[in-house]
């Protein structure tokens, strides 16, 4: 694996960004998937100095790029290119790629094209000296080579293994800065496991790669392989431990869950950064964590609306989504995201200001259809509103005439988002005259924390209470407590 201990030293490290679109990704996208990884690697902690795109036919060849994108790339980073890492780019593929090549030869099928793409594309001349367009796109130093190239896209073992012996540097790619983002931001116990978990996942084919402890490899092929396979095997007990540790933890969060299954709860869905817990903390007066970086939250919070009402209506802060999730983060995280599946209400919460906020938009869907959270009532919240022209709130409201336009900087926003928590939970209730007779066990404390008391009356008998709650609530009463 990738050496991303050295982004903690004094001087922050550079990197050089790769996109590999394929024909189904647009110019356009491949352009909005890089500046979001831009922002996950600075997030990481490097500066980027470049970026570069190939578009290709797949990406499953040996060094992903095509050779001549590869030289430019390596006289950039300054490495040896595709004779460094023992082979040329057409026999490092694999057999059935090499069987796909041959056949597009035959067919006499062009190949993609190899050349640089775009201003952000330029790379050194023949000398070596750095083209000033490279960096000065990302506002970084012209004489600085990158530390790191980072792929817009998950890399095989084998893959990073070639392309680090290749450019000579650090060689990270989307999965690896995503899953390290994570394990720098996890606090509870729970999400440091589920991060754990997933990490570790992600290394133990690489290990390979990195070289594992020469000191304990020794000279012959066979010793190095064993020694591999004990850190694999050392990786896969560990994975079973934090999985049998976590399964303790989520049974106490579906215990929790179990408690709340009675009470009416809204879970804050959205893409990272998208402005969740800021309208957490604005909605329940909570000291909820708020900060302008990806996946700044990854522990479930729940806390009530504030000032709270009766029935209490409680608002749960999800872990954000992005494009290109790992599949082991998904899975890992499936307890946390099981807050949306059991809430009562799921409100889509999306950065309106950004440009490609459609696009985010779909991936939460996508990753909420993934834990199978389609069939619960939903609302969408066009956040940051503050941040649009008038024409373009008009655009938005046309576009999207049943979402709420919102910022959380404006009180009168949150009230209207409050009162309409209220009308929705409150069109599912029915109003219903209870008679609780003197003596025995009174229910009185737990319909007043569960239903809203509409009036209340007493006589010789009892006290009649007119409540508002729902057909199941009540039914689970009078059951409970042999009422009329």
């Amino acid at each position: 694996m990738t050496r991303l201990h050295e982004v903690h030293s004094n001087a922050r490290p550079t990197a050089y960004l790769v996109g590999v679109p394929t024909a189904h990704i647009t110019d356009a996208e491949n352009e909005a998937s890089l500046d979001e990884l831009k922002r996950l690697v600075q997030t990481l902690g490097y500066d980027v100095i470049g970026r570069t795109s190939q578009r290709r036919s797949g990406t499953g060849s040996a060094f992903v790029l095509g050779e001549g994108k590869l030289t430019q790339l390596a006289r950039l980073t300054g490495g040896g290119g595709a004779a460094a890492a023992g082979a040329s780019i057409p026999n490092a593929l694999n057999p059935k790629l090499k069987k796909a090549q041959l056949r597009k030869q035959a067919e006499n099928v062009e190949d993609v094209d190899d050349s640089v793409d775009g201003e952000n594309s330029e790379f050194p001349d023949v000398n070596g000296n750095i083209n000033v367009n490279v960096n000065t796109a990302e506002g970084g130093n012209v004489n600085v080579r990158p530390d790191a190239v980072i792929f817009d896209l998950e890399l095989t073992p084998s893959q990073m293994r070639n392309l680090e012996r290749a450019l000579g540097v650090d060689v990270l790619d989307r999965t690896g800065v995503i899953i390290e983002i994570f394990s720098r931001h996890a606090r509870t116990r729970a999400a440091r496991l589920q991060v754990e978990i997933a990490k570790l996942t992600y290394m133990a084919p690489r290990i390979r790669e990195t070289g594992g402890d020469s000191g304990r490899q020794g000279s012959s092929r066979g010793a190095s392989e064993s020694a591999v396979e004990l850190d694999r095997r050392k990786i896969r007990d560990r994975i079973k431990e934090l999985k049998q540790e976590f399964e303790s933890i989520d049974n106490e969060h579906d215990t929790r869950r179990a408690r709340r299954s009675d009470l009416r709860t809204v879970a804050l869905v959205g893409y990272t950064n998208a402005g969740k817990s800021s309208m957490m903390r604005a909605m329940t007066g909570s000291e909820v964590y708020v900060a302008d970086k990806l996946f700044a939250t990854l522990d479930t919070t729940v806390r009530p609306l504030h000032p709270q009402v009766r029935p209490q209506i409680l608002l749960s802060d999800t872990v954000g989504f992005i494009k290109k999730l790992p599949h082991d983060l998904v899975a890992s995280f499936k307890s946390t995201l099981d807050e949306a599946l059991n809430a009562s209400l799921l409100l889509f919460v999306v950065d309106s200001s950004d440009p490609s906020f459609r696009s985010q938009l779909e991936t939460t869907r996508e990753v909420l259809r993934e834990v199978g959270a389609t069939d619960v009532p939903s609302m969408l919240v066009l956040n940051k509103s503050d941040k649009l022209t008038n024409e373009e709130k008009l655009e938005r409201q046309r576009e999207f005439p049943d979402a709420i336009l919102m910022s959380t900087k404006d009180p009168k926003d949150l009230q209207m988002l409050r009162e309409k928590f209220i009308t929705f939970f409150e069109g599912e209730m029915v109003d219903e005259e209870i008679f609780i007779p003197y003596g025995g066990q009174s229910p009185i404390g737990e319909i007043r924390s569960h239903m809203k008391v509409l009036s209340e009356s007493y006589d010789n008998g009892g006290v009649r209470l007119m409540v508002r709650a729902t057909r199941a609530a009540l039914d689970r009463l009078r059951a409970r407590y042999q009422l009329l």
